[in-house]
């Protein structure tokens, strides 16, 4: 994680609401996916990464795009400047081990 990003998240209740708060704050602002979480329960997390400012109006558009889809958001952070041991926890459900590129052969 570079020392300036922010990261922003939300945690809502299943998948459909969590895609369309994820696609709500990559299109509002500058920011990454970076992972997500899905829990037994089915409370789905998303989690973002960019400047502070990106991370608070992504977060902002994905609460009103759950929002606006008649459920509600269970949580939502932005963490500006976040201390470098978080980025165990994001790696843990960062979409790149999740989701590993495939192999390139030549």
């Amino acid at each position: 994680m570079a020392k300036y990003q922010a990261i922003g998240a939300i945690e809502t209740f299943g998948i459909v609401y969590v895609m369309e708060a994820a696609d709500a704050m990559v299109k509002a602002a500058d920011v990454a996916v970076i992972g997500f979480e899905n829990t037994a329960s089915g409370y789905i997390s998303v989690v973002v990464q960019g400047d502070t400012d990106a991370c608070k109006s992504a977060v902002d558009a994905g609460v009103k795009a759950v929002e606006s889809m008649g459920t509600e958001v269970y949580s939502h952070v932005v963490i500006s400047s976040p201390h470098e041991d978080l980025d165990k926890i994001i790696k843990r459900y960062s979409l790149d081990i999740l989701l590993p590129k495939p192999e390139v052969k030549e």
